[in-house]
């Protein structure tokens, strides 16, 4: 039995000559992968241009809990992302966020709170005219709480503090473990905390802090997520904003 959702494109790599597989957000389903025939017919209302990291879908699926590569009958583009995919900056950040969320997500059952932050966090940044520079800072650090580890944000105003990236909090001393910033960079880390879409473009960051922050932000994912690998993409952040 055929079913409606929406989905976010996360990761698609290729199964043999003739199909690709689609890794998929679903808002009803979780993470789900679909086998996609990589060339298709002409009248057929599948395309690969339906599946660019973070292309937000509207499918018609066929889904069983037991089967690990679900069915796809239709696909149709939800909200087209035409500034996104034009803007080289924009472009760069989606397949790094792109690669984040399939690392990093690997649930099957349906989070609606993750799935709206995540499906509004990409319209937003559509339609973003400043601030773009920041935003997947602040898109990495506020997806922390759908991830059920957001950094203790109350303990961030006490000066020459130091930020415990394995514990998530600020101390005003230094850990019995690696794995912290130093006074200055906890100040830096402090500042990302209370930054979101709305106030994003009032904060100016070098070039040196700003790869410093995904850096330490992606540490934090390694030390609070299971199996978090390294992020290809990121040098190619890194070499944008160089």
């Amino acid at each position: 039995m055929f079913s409606t959702t929406r989905g976010i494109v996360l990761h698609t790599n290729p199964y043999n000559d003739t199909y690709s597989i689609v890794h998929i957000y679903t808002e009803l389903y979780g993470r789900s992968s679909y086998l996609v025939a990589r060339r298709h017919k002409r009248k057929t209302r599948i395309s690969n241009a339906h599946f660019m990291p973070l292309s937000i879908l509207e499918m018609e699926v066929e889904h069983h809990k037991t089967r690990e590569i679900q069915r796809m009958k239709e696909v149709r583009i939800d909200f087209p992302l035409t500034c996104i995919h034009a803007h080289p900056i924009k472009n760069t950040i989606t397949l790094f966020l792109a690669e984040i969320l399939y690392r990093i997500i690997q649930t099957k059952e349906a989070d609606p709170k993750l799935f709206e932050y995540i499906y509004h966090s990409i319209r937003h940044l559509e339609i973003l005219d400043q601030g773009i520079a920041n935003f997947h800072l602040v898109f990495m650090i506020h997806l922390t709480r759908h991830l059920g580890i957001y950094p203790n944000a109350e303990s961030h105003n006490t000066p020459g503090s130091f930020f415990d990236l394995l514990n998530g909090v600020f101390l005003t001393h230094i850990p019995d473990h690696p794995h912290y910033l130093n006074k200055e960079e906890s100040i830096i880390f402090s500042r990302l905390l209370r930054m979101n879409y709305e106030n994003m473009a009032l904060y100016a960051f070098s070039r040196k802090d700003r790869t410093m922050i995904v850096q330490h932000i992606l540490s934090y994912y390694r030390l609070h997520a299971i199996d978090f690998p390294e992020i290809k993409s990121h040098a190619v952040m890194q070499s944008l904003f160089d």
